[in-house]
């Protein structure tokens, strides 16, 4: 299960405003390499959505099947916001239906993915102030 945490409005390259859903995949213990120490952690990731402000604020605390996995990619620059760090990854988190007998609408959800792909560079969003 996943939990829908919190929403962000992000714009596309060509201009049009648009939310998105964040997502936890829940609650899990790590190791830390350094200390030996386990600490909690969760996965995150967005999701991009059709959803007005309101119906996204609405949603926070919702629950839905799926997790949220780690995806290999090819390697791009991230910056640590918090230290100025730049970073070079080779993976992004996703969201990922655990029901295998989910079947997407066809032509409404390929253009959303669609649509989501061509909001996304490297798979990251610009975010704008709300």
């Amino acid at each position: 299960m996943v939990r829908i945490i919190n929403y962000l409005k992000r714009q596309s390259e060509d201009g049009k405003e648009f939310y998105v859903l964040e997502i936890s995949g829940g609650i899990e213990m790590v190791k830390s390499q350094e200390t030996g120490q386990y600490y909690a952690t969760s996965k995150k990731t967005t999701l991009p959505s059709t959803f007005d402000e309101q119906t996204c604020k609405a949603l926070i605390g919702t629950e839905m099947p799926g997790k949220v996995e780690r995806q290999e990619v090819e390697p791009y620059t991230y910056i640590v916001k918090e230290t100025g760090e730049e970073l070079i990854l080779h993976h992004r988190w996703v969201y990922v239906d655990e029901n295998p007998n989910t079947q997407q609408e066809s032509a409404k959800s390929d253009k959303l993915e669609a649509d989501a792909n061509a909001f996304s560079t490297n798979g990251h969003y610009v975010e704008v102030e709300a």
